[in-house]
């Protein structure tokens, strides 16, 4: 019995697989960055080596560079806030108050926002940063 044996170049590549896999990625990556955007204030965070991601479903306070004063992402001022953490739905499971404040806020502002928490009925703070890169 005899086999043909001839070895003939490949002319044609079919590029229909390659684009099905290109397409595949580019959904997931379209997809997968909806998540990592994160609404609300823009503030600059100062940096950590420790820093750990937080659950932005607890009380956030954002101090702009500007002193402004956000309670999740409504714009509040410093005597409101004591307020709005009395009468969020929050306040009754949660006692941890994250403060976003902007690296160049004054730490008299940040020690403002915790004694009014502190006397709203806030035990716990937790400043936010950002991850430091090395």
């Amino acid at each position: 019995m005899k086999f043909d044996s001839e070895s003939k170049l490949l002319t044609a590549f079919n590029y229909s697989s390659l684009t099905d896999i290109v397409m595949l990625l580019l959904i997931f990556f379209l997809l997968t960055s909806q998540f990592v955007i994160t609404t609300g204030v823009q503030v600059k965070l100062p940096k950590s080596e420790t820093s750990e991601i937080v659950n932005e479903n607890q009380f956030v306070v954002t101090i702009t560079k500007t002193n402004e004063i956000y309670f999740g992402t409504e714009k509040i001022s410093l005597g409101e806030l004591a307020d709005k953490i009395i009468k969020s739905p929050l306040q009754q499971t949660e006692k941890n108050l994250i403060i976003r404040a902007d690296k160049e806020v004054p730490i008299e502002i940040l020690i403002r926002v915790i004694d009014i928490a502190k006397s709203s009925g806030i035990n716990k703070f937790t400043i936010a940063t950002e991850k430091e890169s090395i």
